[in-house]
């Protein structure tokens, strides 16, 4: 049986809704002849694990940028990802933080140990 593929480490990783993860993702750039691939982070507060899809679970993650929200779908073993590396945990008591798309940053966090 084959190993696992490199990739698969972000699955072993304990991940929670109210974690603010930094997602490193594989970019593909084609600029006339040249096709160069870079590595992009997202890093913001995962507001679900969707553990419920079989193949792959996601996690949707959102940041402000710019003072626009932005949400991204992450499936967690897709080549793309390279790594997800936790930041801070927040104490929430909710398994979707769907509620903090109408919130500011009331979310109180504390730095993870």
């Amino acid at each position: 049986m084959a190993t696992p593929p490199a990739t698969a480490a972000p699955a072993t990783l304990e991940l929670k809704p109210g974690m603010t993860v930094r997602v490193h993702q594989k970019i593909k750039e084609i600029s006339g002849d040249k096709i160069k691939e870079r590595v992009q982070i997202f890093e913001g507060i995962i507001l679900a694990y969707q553990r419920s899809r079989k193949p792959s679970p996601t996690i949707i993650v959102r940041k402000i940028s710019a003072g626009i929200g932005v949400e991204k779908i992450f499936p967690i073993h897709a080549p793309t990802i390279v790594k997800i590396e936790p930041v801070k945990q927040a104490e929430v008591r909710r398994a979707k933080l769907y509620y903090l798309r109408n919130y500011g940053k009331k979310l109180r966090e504390k730095k993870l140990k």
